[in-house]
């Protein structure tokens, strides 16, 4: 199982994350101050640490740093409720993979964390994906139907990821964005759509009416596995 360390003194708040990552099927430890949550990191070595910047006996970026340098790798989230652009920079140069200003929607958090550990392998995905006609090589990223090989790009096949380990549940846009592009203010809703619309060009067989990604109206996309 998958496990992550919530380092957060408010205990509401690491009360709500934890409820909502346990229910997701992560094994989730919490620590409330930064003297504990370094000593756990450093013993345990999580898949992915969640870190709020403010917290008592050590504060948040003294605890990345010291991880950092004693070689700890394992991806590390930033909750800030700073609005000082300085610190968000700080933590990113200390060696944070990513940040969330607070108050944030759970739904981002849950996206950013899935995307960390997706490009860390800290949730190990199958070797091969079997749907339909469709076979992906996640490893080799390579995607065949019926036997033979598509091109697809890479977001392209982030994408088609992203939506797939979902198992049928419909992903926004918003999310989607979040997941695979990550922080680019330059990509807009429609991306997706246009991405969505050449991933079934190349992969359904009649893109009028498709098997395989189905457009949930007003909601987003989900992934069906046809019977």
């Amino acid at each position: 199982m998958t496990s992550i360390l919530i380092v957060e003194d408010s205990e509401d708040l690491a009360f709500g994350l934890r409820n909502n990552l346990e229910f997701e099927g992560y094994d989730v430890s919490v620590a409330h101050d930064g003297e504990t949550g370094l000593k756990i990191a450093t013993d345990q070595s999580p898949d992915l640490m969640i870190l709020d910047l403010t917290l008592p006996k050590i504060d948040g970026l003294e605890v990345l740093e010291r991880l950092r340098q004693t070689g700890k790798q394992f991806p590390i989230l930033v909750l800030t409720a700073r609005q000082e652009e300085v610190d968000k920079v700080k933590g990113l140069k200390l060696g944070a993979d990513d940040y969330v200003t607070k108050p944030f929607g759970i739904m981002e958090l849950l996206a950013r964390v899935e995307a960390l550990l997706r490009r860390s392998g800290g949730r190990q995905e199958p070797e091969v994906i079997k749907v339909g006609e469709l076979e992906i090589d996640v490893a080799a990223r390579i995607v065949l139907k019926g036997g033979e090989r598509v091109d697809l790009a890479p977001r392209e096949l982030d994408l088609l990821l992203a939506l797939i380990e979902q198992k049928g549940r419909v992903v926004s846009r918003q999310q989607l964005l979040t997941e695979v592009w990550g922080h680019q203010g330059q990509v807009v809703t429609r991306t997706v759509d246009t991405h969505i619309a050449e991933l079934r060009r190349k992969l359904e067989p009649d893109t009028s009416k498709p098997s395989y990604i189905q457009t949930a109206r007003k909601a987003g996309y989900r992934f069906e596995v046809p019977q």
